[in-house]
């Protein structure tokens, strides 16, 4: 049975909930149930000498567990008598028997099903008569790995996920990530590090500390296999809602993975992995989220531990905790002379340009920049993800630049690469394509400043959008039509994103016009500020100080100067204005033959009305 047959078969359960339970619930039977016939088909085969090798180290005394996984040759087991089968022979005690059952698995296996809270699942499943017909249905599918191996299983398994994300659409986006955004960020991740990523036997660790349903976690998994069938890539997540979490673990279980990679709990609050690195990093954070429940301990380890723990760079505004889970991940990043890490991560706008100088937001920019640690930001269409219609970027960070990216940021203006969906999914309504992912991951991987060709017919339609690549020539207009050129990817160097904020001061005058001057200490003899008429000017790192005040600012107030002592330095990605195309009004002419053309088309609807 292939993959989608598979799913239709485990999907089919769904009939029996009808009208019992909201569409939305069908996740909280269908997956724990598929989870238990899978660990209950790989454990058939060693069942009865796990409980033989159970029942001789408990008579001697001795803990089983380590005894009994080896038994098993896989990293859990179960040492009740019972099984699926077993159980529906015993109609009468199903109820009893099932909950038994469960408790005899390990530890790590129980923890997934108590955070499905699969036990009032039973209850309900039992009050509605339905218990033995849901276990009988699942009872009745091979999940044996000889007849679907560890792949095929999580393939099976994603798909479930995505079908109750989908059909609970209002809360999705908060654990489920759009598969194909996805995709494209694990390309950008690894396109860098193809050549290590194909040696034979390559070991890779990837983490994601807001995991969700394991997502991200899974197709970069996919992604290593199709680039190397012998790689390996182990997982690690943390993730905050309990049923999310019982989600992805029961993911990782079914993909091999060690389950205990995976922890739950508040990622900002409480690392569950502390002192790890890795390889590869990716996150979805909430967006625009406030961090204020977690306020005390993160402004805690950042006084305490400053740059020696995760939040010494600064602290953004509590209204949005995003920069909070980047500076997470650049605690994690593997030291640069032990291979280094890269990281993707999806931001919304405000992390590029929220705050001014001195702010814990540009601050956070600063070191990253200064830090040389940002790779590329990609742009992103609007209403791609489900809970959100607002634009959001793609930030690619790495410790161990190639030669020719040090020092230079990558911006790629890609919210113009995307398809309309055939059926929109809460906000999402549109797609990015294959062709596109192929297409961006061409312009970050070679490093390139590139245009795009927009192609509108005689009235202004817009017909195509063609990327410039090298070997691509300009498409010719339709007639009457107009081809024009727009940036979509530009290379800046690091310092361009930085600023000095300089405060200009201009003198208090009394009532007659004078200069007051200080009376004491250092300001003695000295022209005082007026607090009314300061002002501050944002000059750019690259440009002296002095050169751009006597440029832009005396010839307007031939009186004033710079209060050196409040310079901050800052730093701000003002995405759009880089790909700004300035377009010229329409003359005069064109203007007046349009309304003109107007006027007309009225004055004969009018004529034609009074005729």
């Amino acid at each position: 049975m292939n993959q989608q047959a598979l799913s239709a078969l485990v999907w089919s359960v769904a009939d029996l909930l009808r009208g019992d339970f909201r569409q939305s619930e069908y996740g909280r039977v269908i997956l724990p149930f598929t989870i238990l016939r899978r660990v209950d088909c790989v454990l058939a085969p060693t069942k009865k000498a796990a409980l033989a090798e159970q029942r001789a180290k408990v008579d001697a005394g001795l803990p089983f567990e380590p005894f009994v996984l080896k038994v098993t040759g896989v990293p859990f087991y179960n040492v009740s008598p019972l099984d699926l089968p077993k159980l529906i022979g015993d109609q009468d005690n199903l109820r009893a028997n099932l909950h038994s059952y469960i408790q005899g698995f390990a530890a790590d296996v129980r923890d997934i099903f108590e955070h499905f809270d699969f036990a009032n699942t039973v209850e309900r499943l039992h009050k509605v008569g339905l218990l033995y017909l849901v276990t009988e249905k699942f009872a009745g599918i091979d999940l044996h790995p000889d007849r679907v191996d560890n792949v095929q299983m999580g393939l099976v398994f994603e798909e479930l996920i995505r079908r109750f994300a989908e059909i609970s659409n209002e809360t999705a986006g908060e654990h489920f990530t759009p598969r194909e955004v996805i995709r494209l960020m694990v390309s950008l991740l690894f396109i860098e590090d193809d050549e290590a990523l194909t040696k034979s036997r390559a070991v890779r660790t990837i983490y994601d500390p807001t995991a969700g349903t394991g997502g991200m976690l899974s197709v970069a998994g996919e992604h290593l296999t199709e680039i190397n069938p012998g790689a390996r890539m182990t997982m690690f997540g943390q993730e905050l809602n309990p049923e999310s979490y019982a989600i992805c673990k029961a993911d990782m279980l079914i993909k091999g993975q060690d389950v205990r990679n995976i922890v739950l709990g508040n990622t900002l609050s409480d690392d569950g992995l502390p002192g790890r690195h890795f390889d590869y990093m990716l996150s979805n954070p909430p967006f625009g989220v406030e961090w204020k429940k977690v306020e005390k301990e993160v402004r805690r380890e950042a006084e305490d531990k400053g740059f020696a723990g995760r939040f010494g760079p600064g602290l953004p505004r509590v209204s949005d905790g995003s920069l909070l889970f980047l500076l997470h991940l650049i605690s994690k990043m593997r030291p640069a002379e032990h291979g280094g890490s890269r990281i993707g991560i999806v931001l919304n706008g405000s992390p590029l340009f929220t705050g001014g100088a001195g702010s814990g937001e540009s601050e956070i920019r600063r070191y990253v920049l200064e830090n040389d640690l940002v790779e590329a930001i990609v742009a992103l269409t609007t209403d791609i993800f489900y809970n959100t219609g607002i634009s959001t970027y793609v930030w690619i960070l790495c410790n161990h630049k190639v030669d020719d990216r040090r020092g230079w940021v990558q911006l790629i203006d890609a919210s113009s690469f995307w398809q309309k969906m055939r059926k929109s999914l809460g906000s999402k309504r549109k797609e990015v394509s294959d062709a596109h992912i192929a297409d961006i991951t061409r312009i970050f991987g070679d490093f390139l400043e590139l245009e795009q060709a927009v192609v509108t017919d005689a009235q202004g339609k817009e017909l195509a959008r063609v990327p410039l690549f090298p070997d691509m020539p300009v498409p010719q207009a339709p007639e009457g039509g107009k081809v024009k050129i727009v940036p979509i990817a530009k290379v800046l160097r690091n310092e361009e994103f930085g600023y000095r904020t300089i405060t200009v001061e201009r003198p208090l005058r009394d009532e007659a016009g004078n200069i007051v001057l200080g009376e004491r200490g250092k300001q003695k003899g000295k022209p005082q500020p007026d607090a009314r008429l300061r002002d501050t000017e944002n000059v750019p790192l690259a440009e002296d100080v002095v050169t751009y005040f006597r440029r832009e600012v005396l010839p307007h107030a031939p009186d004033a100067w710079i209060d050196h002592d409040k310079t901050r330095v800052g730093y701000e990605i003002p995405f759009n204005r880089h790909f700004y195309v300035f377009e010229p009004p329409r003359s005069l002419a064109e203007i007046d033959a349009d309304l003109k053309r107007s006027t007309d088309r009225i004055k004969a609807m009018i004529e034609g009305l009074a005729g």
